[in-house]
């Protein structure tokens, strides 16, 4: 249900009064608390124009008699028209929305916020961000919110979309109307306004039926005894008045806005943004849909152009981004100009993004490359229609709600590829490149009277920097110097782009068949007593084998993405297998590859346009326990072969380069130098290197660490692990069981046979620091402008196979445990018990039991963490409790992630720690657990038919170093889930280890009275480098309230 208000329909003194209306309404309403036993999720967020919120439901439920959708339509019926204003409500959230407006209070926000309101300083969207003030929301009273709320939040002013696997069209009509057909038509009558011209999206149109917000004649009698006067009700009551935008058109403005700058110590590196805003093109014929495939196959070769020729070299900037987009929340089109750089590069970087875009704007797109792009546009939206009944729900609503908001004309994943192939014969090279060059105007002719001028131009950067020998200084830059470096920029030479020669495929016929004589590659019998190569299990459809060289092979034929698939390779070893003396060798090791990019004789863009003719996505990421590389292929023009290709080649001819090396030591060198600069990471960081006992595998590499690396060191830390018998390779898609075995057979089978890989003398073992220690409760105090706080609870966990990192094997003792006792579930008087007791005895003796147990037992934790620490303390805004268990090292931790106030911090720990340690204290209730299993169950069968989850799944089937795990761990999942008991999630429980010895806690503050004690830190390998703002505005639409 989307309600066609947000903070832009607020007064001066209500800045923020939507989004609290969101929480009250939504987090209040009991019905919708009643859905979620069913394994219904739901949400709801606040931006500039809307609120929505959000029911994601299984059609039906065994306790519901058949069809869930009225209780849905009945839920949102209450959360949008009739919320009960309780003040008990209104102070929960309250104390709710002061501690989100905290945690959303990053740095990124803070550019964001900063880049909307240069962008739209001329309207209110950059002085009303959903969140809202601080001394506002502190005062309102319930009256203040009802009043807002009898404002807005009428049936006239919202529209409500149901996406799903609907059959019966009239049937679901009726239902809306029964549930919304009687709603806003209150007592008082008022007359009729005239349409406004936001009208056709704020009706709330049900065809054929009088009664209700039909839009009939004031004149025209309805068949129902309503008084016709009383249906006009509401239909309008305040219009909102148009945004209006100074439009980036040429000869609309004569002043350029002298270019801004956001200094602030939290920012790690140097952004510029140069922004040109004009109105919103719907898309609504075919020749509107032809200029976005213009547009499109432009923007796409500057963007190839820039990503593979600069990282053939080292490049000045860290990345050069241009984003032409139409944005529904701000009711704009934007197209910006992202250069992000190390700050002593920031000139040189600007000068090569702005040489480019001229560069692409005077000589345009090639031949070569117009038909490359179309063709993968094409291809791209072929596959995208041919996997319509897979795409989700809740995507697909995206999708309609943003096309809807935007004008465009709403059309499904095969209409649009339809209407896509009927214009793209019609396109040529000379209307390409002038459509195209119009987009990149604002920044080729900058400067020149008749060129449109930028909405603004934005830098965000840091406040001192670090330079080598001379440790932190401070970083000045002047508006006029980054003028004159876009100026250098329009002065560099220029040339055409060369035509390059794309290799159609990266190993000849002639090579293979060399190849295959050589090495001679075969599927090998699984053991010695049997010649069996090959096991197939019917009721998974998955086919395991192994080839000569010792790899090992699982695929499964898949339909559900049609003429899809995907592939991984799983290496055993990750940053786990890095010896004391290389620490860091094998994370730069995998960017280093990835950087360089190159294979064999081909050069980066050669390989990188082969990926784009074949549609080929490729990622290479070391984690903990492996390293992997995923291939995301289409089975269109010989795609699977293709990608075989790209995985023989990196297996048997990769390429490591200096520069490629320096780069990603470069990465990481900054990554962790931003470590001190982000609340979160510094707390999480502390807390991780006092658990695991100072062990720099689990955090950032260190300047020291990475100074001692080599290229030598990275390579050799890599491909040792590369080994025969270390590697397995899975494959899910469509395709037939001959081209995946003819495929594995040429391009794995014929990779050089290389010795065994020994794991267990290889690694340093991982242990957690010996308890108890002074370094389990600890503070990081971070100097700001803002007061923030968060704070991180972990501790020892098994693994997912009931191994402990002090060797026990955890089934020993579980199997001992008498199920007689212990069976007082209430489920089991529904069933026979030796039934019962039977399914229980196989839950306990299968090798997933700690895996479907600890799953079922963070979901129960979560949702207490929300009722107790959120909900009914109000300490906090979002609290999390994760699982991290590994599955080839014999340990794992849990995590509580949990943000606050710094003057209610403290409180919120504790809280947490009380919910962890309350188990026992306050038993698991039957009802709690079937919840967590309905919730689970539906995530599976939401994900089972993707791909991806069942590469997941296919996971460590054949690693020696995961024994337990065979096809009995995929075939029998959802079974075990059903048949888990209270007891058994007891026997998970007890395996946390949650007493005071155990457990680690830092709590992180941020303010400009926070100490000075900031301390030297590294940090996880997720997500680097730096600040960068990512998504113009999208953290300011306020986080899901959950």
């Amino acid at each position: 249900m989307e309600v066609h208000v947000g903070s832009i329909d607020e007064e001066d003194d209500e800045q923020g009064i939507a989004h609290m209306i969101e929480h009250v309404a939504f987090l209040g309403s009991k019905k919708r608390e009643k859905l979620l036993g069913t394994g219904a999720r739901s949400n709801a967020y606040t931006d500039f124009h809307h609120t929505v919120f959000h029911i994601h439901s299984p059609i039906s439920s065994k306790d519901s008699d058949g069809d869930l959708l009225p209780y849905v339509l009945d839920a949102l019926n209450e959360i949008a028209f009739h919320p009960k204003f309780l003040s008990s409500r209104v102070e929960k959230e309250r104390s709710a929305i002061l501690s989100e407006l905290q945690m959303m209070n990053t740095i990124d926000y803070r550019v964001d916020c900063q880049l909307l309101q240069h962008l739209h300083s001329e309207n209110k969207l950059s002085k009303r961000f959903p969140i809202g003030l601080e001394e506002q929301i502190k005062k309102w009273d319930v009256d203040k919110i009802r009043k807002f709320h009898e404002r807005w939040y009428f049936p006239a002013n919202a529209t409500l979309y149901i996406v799903g696997d609907i059959d019966n069209i009239s049937k679901t009509i009726y239902q809306i109307e029964a549930v919304f057909g009687q709603t806003g038509l209150e007592n008082e009558a008022v007359s009729a306004p005239a349409p406004s011209a936001f009208g056709a999206m704020a009706s709330f149109l049900v065809p054929k039926f009088s009664v209700g917000l039909t839009g009939s004649l004031p004149n025209e009698r309805s068949s129902n005894s309503v008084d016709q006067a009383k249906i006009f009700k509401k239909e309008r009551h305040t219009v909102r008045p148009p945004v209006k935008h100074n439009w980036s058109l040429p000869g609309s403005s004569t002043d350029l806005k002298p270019p801004q700058i956001f200094q602030h110590e939290l920012i790690q590196n140097f952004s510029f943004n140069m922004f040109c805003k004009i109105p919103v093109s719907r898309v609504q014929t075919f020749g509107d849909l032809r200029n976005v495939l213009m547009k499109r196959i432009f923007l796409s070769a500057l963007h190839f152009r820039i990503n593979t020729r600069y990282k053939s070299s080292n490049p000045p900037f860290t990345s050069i981004e241009l984003d032409h987009s139409d944005s529904g929340r701000e009711g704009c089109t934007v197209t910006t100009l992202t250069v992000t750089a190390e700050p002593k590069n920031w000139q040189s970087a600007i000068r090569v993004a702005v040489q480019e875009v001229r560069r692409l704007k005077e000589f345009g797109v090639t031949k070569g490359e117009l038909t490359r792009y179309m063709d993968a546009l094409l291809k791209d939206s072929e596959h995208l229609a041919a996997m319509i009944d897979n795409v989700s729900s809740v995507d697909n609503l995206d999708f309609i709600m943003e096309s809807d908001a935007l004008g465009h004309t709403v059309m499904d994943q095969r209409q649009g590829h339809e209407s896509l192939v009927a214009v793209a014969g019609t396109v040529t090279l000379e209307e390409t490149n002038s459509i195209g060059a119009k987009v990149l105007e604002f920044v080729s002719n900058f400067g020149n009277p008749t060129a449109p001028l930028p909405a603004a131009i934005v830098a965000c950067v840091p406040k001192k920097v670090h330079v080598e020998g001379k440790g932190e200084t401070e970083f000045a830059i002047f508006p006029s110097e980054i003028v004159a470096a876009i100026k250098a920029g329009l002065e560099e030479p220029i040339e055409p782009e060369p035509e390059l020669e794309v290799p159609k495929e990266l190993i000849s016929s002639l090579q293979l068949q060399e190849l295959r004589q050589e090495r001679m590659p075969s599927f090998i019998p699984f053991s010695t007593e049997t010649n069996v190569t090959e096991v197939y299990d019917k009721e998974t459809g998955i086919t395991q084998c192994r080839l000569s060289n010792g790899i090992s092979v699982n695929y499964k034929i898949s339909k559900s993405e049609a003429r899809g698939g995907v592939m991984r390779l799983i290496v055993g070893g990750g940053r786990a297998a890095e010896s004391y003396e290389s620490r860091g060798s094998v994370v730069v090791g995998v960017r280093t590859l990835s950087e360089g990019g190159r294979v064999g004789n081909f050069s980066r863009e050669q390989v990188e346009l082969f990926c784009v003719n074949h549609l080929i996505n490729c990622s290479l990421e070391s984690t903990e326990e492996f390293i992997s590389m995923e291939f995301r292929f289409t089975l269109r023009d010989n795609g699977m072969r293709a990608a075989f290709q790209l995985l023989h080649m990196v297996l048997e001819h990769s390429v490591w380069l200096d520069d490629a090396f320096d780069r990603a030591r470069q990465l990481y060198l900054s990554y962790y130098r931003s470590i001190p600069k982000s609340l979160e990471r510094s707390t999480a960081h502390k807390l991780m290197l006092a658990m695991m006992d100072g062990d720099e595998r689990f955090v950032e590499p260190t300047p020291k660490s990475l100074q001692d690396l080599s290229l030598q060191s990275v390579k050799d830390a890599v491909m040792n692990q590369f080994v025969g018998n270390n590697m397995e390779v899975s494959i899910v898609g469509d395709f037939s069981e001959e081209d995946v075995e003819s495929c594995v057979l040429d391009y794995l089978g014929t990779v050089r046979s290389t010795g065994n890989y020994e794991t267990e003398n290889k690694y340093n073992p991982v242990v957690f620091r010996p308890s108890p220690s002074d370094l389990q409760s600890q503070q990081v105090f971070l100097k700001d402008t803002d007061e923030r706080a968060c704070a991180y609870i972990a501790g020892p966990a098994p693994n997912r196979w009931g191994f402990t990192v002090d060797g026990k094997d955890l089934f020993q003792s579980i199997i001992h445990i008498s199920t007689n006792d212990e069976l007082k579930s209430e489920e089991l008087l529904m069933v026979d018990k030796d039934i019962q007791k039977d399914l229980q005895r196989k839950l306990r003796g299968h090798p997933l039991f700690f895996g479907i147990t600890m799953g079922l037992l963070a979901e129960i934790i979560n949702s207490r963490l929300f009722t107790t620490v959120r909900d009914s303390l109000g300490l906090t805004y979002d609290v999390s409790f994760e699982l991290n268990l590994f599955d080839r090292l014999n340990l794992g931790w849990y995590v509580i992630s949990v943000t606050s106030t710094p003057d209610k911090v403290h409180k919120a720990v504790d809280a947490c720690k009380n919910v962890l340690r309350g188990l026992h204290g306050n038993k698991i209730s039957q009802r709690e657990l079937d919840r967590a299993k309905r919730t689970l169950l539906m995530r599976h069968d939401a994900e089972i038919k993707s791909n991806a989850y069942w590469l997941g799944l296919l996971a460590h089937l054949q690693a020696s170093s995961v024994p337990r795990k065979d096809i009995s761990c995929i075939k029998d999942l959802t079974n075990l889930y059903e048949v888990a008991a209270i007891e058994d999630i007891y026997l998970a429980y007890d395996q946390l280890k949650v007493d005071d010895d155990s457990i680690y806690s830092c709590i992180g503050v941020a303010g400009a009275q926070a100490g000075d004690e900031m301390t030297e830190v590294e940090e996880s390998d997720e997500g680097f480098p730096g600040v960068f703002p990512v998504g113009r505005g999208l953290s300011t639409m306020t986080r899901p309230t959950t």
